[in-house]
């Protein structure tokens, strides 16, 4: 498949979600659009990735979404309001490669939530629904019909 110079194929994380492989536009634009404001770019990890967050979320109060953890899995920051995972070129941001894709996609994949307690924060992996949940709709009895 030819990689389009114009999109990035990338991963798009937004708060409560599971992370989703989205076309963007490789443009300023694009990426605004996608974080709701100005964008800033961190560089977390080794590998060649990019999170492009919007630079405001927290002063905007949006959402918090996921922690960042250091190698000893200690929470040092979290993001707030969607954010994207991109990888690098040489120069510009890239298409995400389907192993970093799927990586990042394994590491971003529960949603989290966030508790305040004084002045410390917690984070709670939200749990995925149990299968086995009855309906929340009845459907009507045979006699209600």
């Amino acid at each position: 498949m030819e990689q389009n110079e114009n999109t990035l194929s990338v991963l798009k994380i937004a708060p409560g979600q599971y992370p989703q492989q989205v076309e963007i536009d490789n443009n300023l634009k694009a990426l605004q659009e996608a974080v709701g404001g100005t964008i800033a770019a961190v560089y977390p990890f080794a590998d060649p990735v990019a999170i492009i967050c919007n630079d405001d979320g927290k002063l905007m109060g949006l959402p918090l979404n996921r922690a960042l953890r250091d190698e000893n899995g200690e929470m040092y920051d979290a993001i707030a309001g969607d954010f994207l995972v991109v990888g690098l070129g040489e120069e510009d941001f890239a298409s995400l490669t389907p192993e970093l894709a799927q990586k990042y996609e394994q590491l971003f994949h529960q949603p989290e939530a966030f508790l305040k307690l004084g002045n410390r924060l917690l984070v709670l992996p939200v749990p995925d629904e149990p299968p086995a949940e009855k309906p929340r709709t009845k459907p009507p009895a045979e006699h209600d019909r």
